[in-house]
């Protein structure tokens, strides 16, 4: 499996995070809805989902490569 190069997935992420920019951004406005449980509309659960997911996979990518540093590490 090819592995997306954090060049490519920081600047994407974080276009698509704070889009529409001059405004709230959708994922900070669809947070709120989802924390206040008024997130019920399929448009909005879409909205969360386009505008979330590449900074879930650069966070999880963070967290794969930090993982497999500490495992390649030798103790002592």
């Amino acid at each position: 499996m090819r592995r997306i190069p954090y060049l490519f997935l920081v600047p994407a992420a974080l276009l698509m995070a704070l889009q529409p920019l001059g405004q709230q951004p959708h994922l900070i406005e669809k947070l709120q809805m989802l924390t206040a449980g008024t997130l019920r509309r399929p448009i909005d659960i879409f909205d969360l989902a386009l505008h979330g997911t590449l900074l879930v996979l650069l966070l999880w990518k963070v967290v794969a490569d930090l993982s497999a540093k500490g495992k390649n590490r030798e103790p002592g």
